[in-house]
């Protein structure tokens, strides 16, 4: 929709364009492999750079080739989705799926430019604001209560009123790329507080997965959120109520906030066991204590959740 005005609107000499079919099928490393080996046989050198336009799977998938080629090329990012402006294209975090998990393969890569237009969201699918929202939701979540409700506030407005799209969303999209932004600046490579950023992923990649990925990320996220909001109850870290609200905020958004029928707890666990975040083979979790603020502070911003209890909310 986008490609041939942005290409000329670079103005560079040679410009190849390479497009890949969409979804969350297409970030894997034979991708990633077809992707290099074009750059290659097309002559791109360690001069060269990348632009990614396109959803979080072009963000991710674009970024861990330009995080490798020639050992690191420069990127810009051109994000065209709401979930892709606040959240793939905001800190570095660049990397492909496998068969065990999502994001397995993958590097820090910082772009050196992120140029998020509003006005591109007036061509997306509802479906695809909604799953935006998920990570508005989030970022308000862990980091600042009046952000949380400034997006709620803007649910009804944006996903049914259609009185909110495009450069209406500017005040939310530079919301969350500011807590987003910040967050990654005290951390950038995940050492301590940007663990804080997993809340609901934990959980939310599993599903994702055993999914097929016939959930959107966003959607995947929110039951992932709800679901540990309600261990953080469960454990006793979060005030009472809090698994509520967060529910009502997504439900509100359109969001699924329970398991898809059939999805069992003990594949879930398994496949969290295999996840990045995971340390010897025991899951930790971002888990918050209230709206705004999240716990973990004493102990690197994670915690350790046996198997038993997961078990039980899961159930």
């Amino acid at each position: 929709m986008y490609g041939t005005k942005a290409a000329e609107s670079l103005g560079v000499d040679p410009l190849d364009v390479l497009v890949i079919p969409a979804g969350e099928s297409s970030k894997t490393r034979g991708t990633w492999g077809w992707v290099t080996d074009e750059l290659i046989t097309r002559g791109f050198g360690r001069d060269s750079a990348l632009v990614s336009l396109g959803g979080g799977v072009v963000v991710d998938l674009a970024g861990f080739v330009a995080a490798t080629y020639m050992r690191g090329i420069p990127i810009v990012h051109v994000p065209t989705s709401l979930l892709a402006m606040i959240d793939a294209s905001i800190g570095g975090k660049t990397g492909v799926d496998t068969q065990f998990g999502k994001n397995l393969v993958g590097s820090f890569h910082q772009p050196s430019g992120v140029f998020a237009d509003p006005q591109v969201l007036e061509t997306l699918p509802l479906s695809e604001l909604r799953t935006g929202f998920a990570e508005a939701l989030k970022h308000g979540a862990i980091a600042d209560r009046l952000y949380f409700d400034s997006v709620v506030r803007a649910i009804p407005d944006v996903l049914y009123d259609g009185r909110g799209s495009g450069d209406s969303l500017a005040g939310l999209i530079v919301g969350s790329i500011e807590i987003k932004a910040g967050i990654v600046g005290r951390d950038e490579l995940e050492g301590g507080v940007r663990k804080i950023l997993n809340f609901g992923h934990t959980i939310g990649h599993a599903v994702e997965m055993l999914s097929g990925y016939s959930l959107a990320h966003g959607e995947a996220v929110s039951i992932g959120m709800t679901l540990e909001s309600r261990l953080a109850e469960r454990l006793g870290i979060a005030t009472p109520g809090l698994e509520k609200e967060i529910r009502g905020a997504l439900k509100a958004a359109g969001l699924p906030v329970t398991l898809p029928e059939g999805m069992e707890a003990d594949r879930i666990l398994e496949v969290m066991r295999s996840d990045k975040k995971a340390r010897a083979g025991s899951v930790q979790y971002a888990l918050p204590r209230a709206i705004g603020e999240m716990a973990g502070r004493e102990s690197g911003w994670t915690v350790f959740v046996e198997d038993a209890i997961v078990r039980e909310v899961l159930t």
